[in-house]
């Protein structure tokens, strides 16, 4: 089962130097029908201007995943870490026990990022931070994991949760596969261009939750940039 949730239709708000849409429950948007989907609890489609962000503020108990799509952000936290994501790489912030940290776009252009967090297997823990570039030849026509909460994805970073995120760049007519298995929950957004999801159009930006579906075909209708998340 796959259920198209257009971009247009996604709750949100705008406060000047953000505009946000929430693909699940978040903030003054509520919706029971999409407060979760397996254990990923946010997909935040963030839009920070220029030379603004979000100030320091708390989270625990969280697996915090960023995604640049255009732009840069700079990270700051409590631990004394601080480091600059650049567009088509990720960062990831357990939370655990605690940790205050901030996020800017330090840049001359709006920054636009994926945020999404993914409930821990377990609470509490030591809170760690950390960010890596992704040579963007590695997932051109293929789905490549950029963040696991697996042992066996020793590429990627890695995250205290039952899940993965994964991204492709697809040039027009390529495919990608990847098999989800059928006790699992998907969750794909296209950061640009246009796509087919099992025979499901899609446009940039659109969300598909995906379920009881082992394999997943995705078709590029114009040239577009992939993301997906596979969750218990």
């Amino acid at each position: 089962m796959i259920e198209l949730r257009p971009f247009s239709q996604l709750g949100g708000a705008h406060h000047g130097w953000l505009n946000a849409k929430h693909h699940f429950s978040f903030a003054d948007y509520h919706d029971p029908k999409r407060i979760h989907w397996g254990r990923l609890r946010v997909w935040n489609d963030d839009e920070i201007a220029p030379n603004s962000g979000f100030p320091p503020h708390s989270h625990q108990d969280m697996e915090i995943i960023t995604y640049v799509r255009q732009g840069a952000i700079t990270h700051k936290d409590n631990l004394g870490n601080e480091g600059r994501t650049e567009a088509g790489d990720v960062q990831v912030m357990s939370a655990g026990t605690g940790i205050t940290h901030a996020e800017y776009n330090l840049e001359a252009e709006t920054t636009k990022i994926f945020q999404i967090w993914i409930i821990p297997e377990e609470r509490g823990g030591e809170p760690s931070w950390g960010a890596k570039p992704f040579p963007k030849d590695d997932r051109a026509g293929r789905f490549v994991v950029l963040a696991s909460g697996y042992a066996s994805d020793t590429e990627a970073l890695k995250i205290r949760a039952d899940a993965r995120l994964l991204a492709a760049t697809l040039k027009a007519g390529q495919t990608a596969d990847y098999m989800l298995g059928n006790q699992r929950k998907g969750y794909l957004v296209a950061a640009k261009g246009r796509i087919e999801v099992n025979g499901i159009p899609a446009d940039a930006r659109d969300g598909l939750a995906i379920t009881q579906e082992e394999a997943i075909k995705v078709t590029a209708l114009e040239d577009s940039e992939v993301i997906l998340v596979d969750a218990a």
